[in-house]
Formats: C-alpha cells, structure tokens, sequence
C-alpha cells in the first residue's frame, strides 16, 4: 500500500497527545502531521498554518475543533484534500446560547481563572464507563494544562467566529469518512448524520459506548475506520 501524509487537526485543548493511538497504529501505512492549532485564533489563520507545513497533496482528518478548520481548509484549498475524515465534529454554527457560554468562560479565562478540564467536566467528554480510566482521562488533563489559558483562549475566538460549513457539504467530492461516538455529548452523532448525508462520497461510522473523545476512547475501532478509508 503507498504511503500517504495524514494531516491530524485536533480539537479544543488538545495536542497531538490526542491522536497518540492513530499516530502509532497507522505509521505503517502514513506519515502524520499534527499541526499546533492554539497558536492561532481564527479558523483562517489555523488553516493556513496547517496548509504551510503540509506537502501539495495530503489526507485530512479533523476531530472536534480540528474539523473546523478542515472545512475552512477545504475552502481554500480543496485541490489539496486527498481524502477527509471528520471526527465528532459538525459543520453547524454554534446557536446564541453556545456561543454566550464561550464568551463567558473567555472572560473566565482573562480573569486568570482557567484550570484546565475538570474532573466534574468529564461526562460531557467520555462515556460513563470511561471516567475512571486513567489512560483516557490523563491525557484530556495533560492536554489542558500544557495549553494553558492563552491557547484556550485563542481557540476559542476562533470557534465563536468559525463559518457555518453546512452549505459546503454538497461540495466535498473526496472520499469521507464520518466518526462519531453514539453518546458524544458535545457533537452529537445527529450532526454526523446530517453531514454524511449531505457529502455524496460518505461513510458513516457509529461508536458504540463511546462519548465525544472517540480517538482516545475507541483507538481500535477509530484505527479501523481510518485505515479503510486511507485504502480506500
């Protein structure tokens, strides 16, 4: 199988850590890129930091925040996008409410009071029955707090301004692969759903007894859909 270059776009307070099981399980078949989002606080600046550090041609695959920015990368450069993956993630804006929430953790954050991702905080992320494992858990924590508040910060402008991407899925013409975790609380897999019916050249796959962190809590099961879809 020829070797491709797989671009891995991370969500909100997350580093390549992530993508840690993909990194290892796919190396056989792909070199990966794991571009350092929080850098940046909008969706174009994040794409083309991401579109500079890339060879001409690549595959895409964006989890959470990071399939924000894929879409703002197919935008601008869709002669470029191999093949997409996006992974519990949604192409719809955030409503009114979304988004006074995120402008209230900002002035959080401003006032010095940002302290990673809390314990409390972790069935909105992963499934009941993996807030006890440390090996899903401590990264999510690590993640946060090498991050920090400047680069939530950043990223979360970033999402407040982000496009509404809904009208660009009839558009994308690459073969996509749709992940999401059956209990994602933050994306739920309705949103899959709808932009895998919207994209001609789609796959849906739905994890079972996963919440919205799927490649760190389905590593086996997110390797397989990856790889069947960078064969494809």
């Amino acid at each position: 199988m020829p070797r491709t270059t797989l671009v891995l776009l991370p969500g909100l307070i997350n580093t390549r850590r992530v993508f840690q099981h993909q990194i290892e399980a796919l190396s056989d078949i792909a070199d990966c890129i794991v571009p350092e989002l929080w850098h940046h606080d909008t969706m174009g600046a994040m794409a083309e930091a991401t579109l500079a550090m890339a060879p001409p041609s690549f595959a895409l695959a964006g989890f959470s925040m990071g399939g924000y920015v894929a879409f703002e990368i197919m935008r601008r450069a869709p002669q470029s996008v191999q093949r997409l993956a996006l992974i519990d993630t949604q192409a719809v804006p955030d409503t009114a409410e979304a988004t006074t929430r995120r402008r209230a953790l900002l002035e959080q954050a401003k006032l010095g009071r940002f302290h990673g991702v809390q314990r409390t905080l972790l069935p909105q992320f992963v499934h009941r029955r993996h807030i006890d494992d440390a090996a899903i858990t401590q990264p999510i924590f690590d993640m946060a707090q090498e991050i920090g508040a400047d680069g939530f910060v950043s990223e979360q402008r970033a999402i407040i301004d982000r496009a509404d991407s809904r009208h660009l899925l009839v558009e994308i013409d690459v073969p996509t692969v749709v992940i999401v975790g059956r209990q994602d609380q933050v994306t739920p897999p309705a949103r899959s759903q709808e932009m895998a019916s919207d994209i001609a050249n789609s796959r849906l796959v739905v994890l079972e007894e996963c919440g919205h962190m799927s490649p760190l809590e389905k590593p086996v099961e997110v390797n397989d859909a990856l790889r069947r879809w960078l064969s494809q």
